[in-house]
Order: structure tokens, then C-alpha cells, then sequence
């Protein structure tokens, strides 16, 4: 499979949709255990984006370029923790996508694969903290692997996207251990943690550009 440059600004567009449409339900899922403010924050990060992509990447081809204005442009829009998380995570999977206008399966393997174990690494967490990571651990093992024995970027990520939807949902069960949430001790059971869900919608949300991409 070919990915363009175009198709990624494409996802971008659509994740800055995608957040606009659930941001009062991240800021809902929030309020049980946060500040309330995550969907505010995400749309915040994501409204910044979407005018560098109408302005400075609108012609801009080199996809590596395009996820390093991503991450910088939203490290320097959102204030908060999630900042940094995302900024890191763009910024090391544009290392995939240097110099290149069309993107192989292989690409975005290395892509997603270098963008989560950036999250991982800036934030410190583990599987089980409640956290984005217990969306973005299981998609990131099961990409690795399903990649590796068909060597199908779509199927691979597919799969990928499926663990990460239980790896959300999981959260629901887990007494929340960082940041303000962690406060609330078995109260923060029952709810999805609003980090690893808003990383789930953005997982979804590429498969979904992907797959129109591919139709198209």
C-alpha cells in the first residue's frame, strides 16, 4: 500500500473534526476524574494544527515534515501534560517519514511504532496507571506483531486498533495511580480514563483515513 502526503494531511483534518465532534464527551469523562478539561485541551492542540494546515503545510510534501510541524504545533498550543506527550510522539515517528512524499506499509509501521514508544518514554507510565498507555501498549504489541508475520500494514493496524479498544476499555476497572485522579482512589473505577480514550479515537481515525484512501 501508498500513503500521500495528502492523505496524511487528511487524517490530521480529520482528527481535528474528529476532536470537535467529542470534545464534550472527553471533557464529560474528565470531570470524573480530572480538571474536566481534556476535550477543550485536545481541541485546543488540534484547532492549532488545523491552521498551520491551511497556512504553512498546505503545499508542503515531505511527510516527515509535516509530523514535526504537527508535534511542535501542538506542544506550543496545549499548556498541559498531554503537550508534550503528543509533540514527543509526532516528533519521533516524523523520523519514519524523512524526505518522503509517499509513505510504504513499512513506513507507517515505523511511524506508530516510534510515536508511541515516544508517548511511552516522555510520560513515564505503564499498563495498568489508567492512562493513554493502556490504550497504545496493546496496539503497539499487536502492530509489531501482526506486521511482522503478513507484512500488512492495513490488516496489522486493524488488528492493532481492535486491542487498542480493549486496552481503553479496560481503564473503566483501574484505580487511577497518576496525576489528580489518582486522588479520587476507588471512585476513579467505572470510567474510562479521557487520555486513552481520545488516543483510541485518534488510532480509529487514521484506520478509517486509510481505509478511504484505499477505496478511493
Amino acid at each position: 500500500m501508498k500513503i500521500t502526503a495528502e492523505e496524511i494531511k487528511t487524517f490530521l483534518k480529520n482528527v481535528v473534526t474528529m476532536i470537535e465532534e467529542e470534545k464534550d464527551y472527553l471533557c464529560e469523562l474528565d470531570r470524573k476524574l480530572g480538571d474536566g478539561d481534556h476535550g477543550v485541551t485536545m481541541s485546543i492542540g488540534w484547532q492549532a494544527v488545523n491552521e498551520k494546515l491551511d497556512g504553512d503545510l498546505k503545499e508542503e510534501l515531505d511527510c516527515g515534515k509535516i509530523s514535526i510541524l504537527t508535534g511542535r504545533t501542538f506542544l506550543s498550543a496545549v499548556g498541559s501534560s498531554v503537550g508534550p506527550l503528543y509533540a514527543t510522539g509526532f516528533m519521533r515517528g516524523a523520523k519514519a517519514f524523512q524526505g518522503k512524499s509517499e509513505l510504504s506499509g513499512e513506513d507507517l509501521k515505523d511511524f506508530w511504532i516510534a510515536f508511541i514508544e515516544g508517548i511511552k518514554e516522555r510520560g513515564k507510565a505503564e499498563v495498568g496507571d489508567k492512562t493513554m498507555i493502556d490504550t497504545l501498549q496493546p496496539a503497539l504489541e499487536s502492530l509489531q506483531s501482526n506486521f511482522e508475520n503478513s507484512n500488512d500494514f492495513l490488516s496489522a493496524f486493524e488488528s492493532a486498533v481492535q486491542a487498542a479498544e480493549k486496552g481503553m476499555e479496560s481503564t473503566k476497572d483501574i484505580l487511577s495511580k497518576r496525576g489528580r485522579s489518582s486522588r479520587l482512589g476507588e471512585r476513579s473505577l467505572g470510567t474510562i480514563d479521557p487520555g486513552a480514550a481520545s488516543s483510541f479515537m485518534i488510532l480509529k481515525t487514521f484506520l478509517t483515513t486509510i481505509k478511504s484512501a484505499q477505496v478511493a
